[in-house]
């Protein structure tokens, strides 16, 4: 039984280019948690498909910086920003991508400095393909991972 004074958590969603918003509402309905899409004015949705849905300034930043002053302890963060990611599990926020990849504090280190080099590299004018096409099986790594944390979150079991 849950104490009085717990608060509820909530998974926050940097929600501009998430391709898994429709897995997050049903897992989230499942397990009773809130859900809050953060995007920017530029990429107001038009269809609704349930959370809260909250928008900021299109300035570079503004939905990371939305995101690290409405997270707290133990809240869940959809992210593809290794940067926020960093920060936030930092500070007890479990992260995770949109394909399933939990970012832990051990890793992140290792993590920053692949980023680094990456970047330091399309500085130099060499430029990479880019990031692998989203495919079911990183759906359903998502969803996997996901139900997880909300499990564990929760209570239960893995």
């Amino acid at each position: 039984m849950k104490k009085y004074d717990e608060k509820k958590k909530k998974i926050i969603v940097d929600a501009d280019a998430c391709p898994v918003k429709k897995e997050i509402v049903s897992l989230a309905s499942t397990y009773q948690m809130e859900v809050v899409f953060v995007a920017s004015y530029a990429h107001v949705v038009s269809y609704d498909i349930g959370g809260k849905w909250v928008y900021v300034d299109s300035q570079k930043e503004e939905v990371d910086l939305y995101i690290m002053n409405h997270a707290s302890k133990g809240d869940i963060v959809v992210t593809q920003d290794i940067g926020l990611a960093s920060i936030l599990v930092k500070r007890d926020v479990i992260a995770i991508s949109p394909r399933g990849k939990r970012y832990l504090e051990k890793d992140m280190d290792a993590v920053l400095h692949v980023r680094y080099l990456a970047a330091k590299e399309r500085r130099a004018g060499s430029h990479s393909k880019g990031p692998k096409p989203f495919t079911e099986s990183d759906r359903q790594n998502f969803i996997t991972s996901l139900e997880g944390i909300c499990r564990n979150l929760q209570g239960f079991s893995i």
